[in-house]
């Protein structure tokens, strides 16, 4: 496992830790319990198909039972459990409605929780920076496109990871009508490849925020030589002016409590004719926070917004110009980051453990089915301040 404020704060299974051994009774109901739901979505406990699930260790059904999704997931990080396709296996229980019934007692608290606090405020902001996107670089390097993009890619006429990015970097800057001397912000800017890319390309002068060390670190050596600042800075603190704003991949991390937060620093930052893009993961639901498994060992503090929630934030504060769904297109983004994760493994493995690969699979592929069965979405939606004089036209060929 990684060292760090990354495996501090990410609270590890280990031994029984997952689910303490349970009597055989509970385990017994569990299996039956399992088995049954699993029949509503064609897959079987013991079956030779690649979405079959094997179970190792019985103590899998209690964890299940009894810890719901975040059970689950903890007993395959353990490696109680195991399928050839786990990502086939992900969408077909999504596509069932099953995780609703899977979700278990800790889904129930950890919807308490995020209704009696605020989960993303300004101190526990920072918290997915050191324990997500500090992770490693050498890891992310691996794993994702040449300019470490980690947000969906846009695969309509591409072949690789590669070209999906620069595809969806381009598409960004198209709606934004980027123009050479423009002073733009990246809002949750990574590793600064968006903001190269949109400097070299496009001529623009930038600004990006992060609340990662490691990805500023990174960012400024990737800017090196550009018009480009990178801040290790809050979005909540920024108060300057921009010709154009996006965010891409950042909104997850905002939390609804501060949604209309976020969208007035937006408007208090862009001038008058300047445009905003949200690039964001959208949930058909509206929620208060993430899958447990995920919000424990990946995105914690994290939630996926809806339309409804971004629509109400938004509200008398900027005008909404355009709204574009390719939510597909990420299943390929995901399959194709863990191949290359799967590739880069033995290098990998001198600084991540065992266990770390199993919960890196399990992100990877458990969303990429949750993608597929067209339960989430990905949302580029574009605002301006006070609406475009004459209507906004989406530049031809875009879609």
């Amino acid at each position: 496992m990684t060292t760090g404020t990354a495996s501090e704060e990410r609270s590890l299974i280990s031994g029984q830790s997952a689910a303490q051994a349970q009597p055989g009774l509970i385990q017994s109901f569990g299996r039956m319990r399992m088995q049954a739901l699993l029949a509503q979505c064609g897959v079987r406990l013991g079956g030779s198909r690649p979405w079959d699930v094997t179970v190792h260790d019985p103590r899998f059904y209690s964890a299940a039972i009894l810890r719901g999704s975040l059970g689950i997931g903890e007993a395959y990080m353990a490696g109680w459990w195991d399928c050839e396709r786990l990502d086939e296996l992900a969408a077909r229980i999504w596509s069932a409605g099953l995780s609703i019934r899977t979700d278990g007692l800790s889904a129930w608290l950890d919807d308490l929780h995020a209704r009696l606090a605020n989960l993303q405020s300004t101190r526990r902001a920072w918290v997915v920076g050191r324990v997500h996107y500090d992770a490693g670089n050498d890891l992310f390097r691996a794993m994702l496109d040449r300019r470490m993009i980690y947000s969906c890619g846009y695969w309509k006429e591409a072949a690789t990871v590669d070209e999906a990015q620069e595809a969806k970097l381009d598409l960004i800057a198209r709606k934004l009508g980027f123009e050479p001397g423009m002073r733009v912000l990246d809002v949750g800017c990574g590793w600064g490849g968006a903001l190269a890319f949109f400097a070299e390309r496009y001529g623009v002068r930038g600004v990006g925020i992060t609340i990662s060390a490691e990805q500023a670190r990174w960012a400024r050596d990737v800017c090196r030589g550009l018009p480009v600042e990178i801040r290790l800075q809050d979005y909540r603190s920024v108060d300057e002016p921009f010709d154009r704003i996006y965010s891409v991949g950042m909104f997850e991390h905002v939390g609804v409590r501060n949604y209309r937060r976020y969208f007035g620093m937006v408007r208090r930052c862009l001038r008058d004719n300047g445009l905003f893009l949200l690039h964001a993961i959208g949930s058909s639901d509206s929620v208060s926070h993430c899958n447990p498994w995920l919000g424990r060992y990946i995105f914690p503090n994290s939630m996926l917004p809806s339309i409804s929630q971004i629509g109400a934030a938004s509200e008398r504060v900027l005008t909404m110009e355009d709204w574009h769904n390719f939510g597909a297109d990420y299943d390929r983004t995901l399959m194709a980051w863990h191949r290359r994760f799967t590739v880069a493994w033995p290098g990998l493995r001198q600084r991540y453990d065992e266990t770390f690969r199993r919960m890196w699979d399990f992100y990877l592929l458990s969303c990429a089915g949750y993608f597929r069965a067209r339960q989430a979405q990905l949302w580029q939606v574009v605002f301006s301040r006070d609406g475009v004089p004459g209507g906004y036209r989406v530049a031809a060929g875009i879609r």
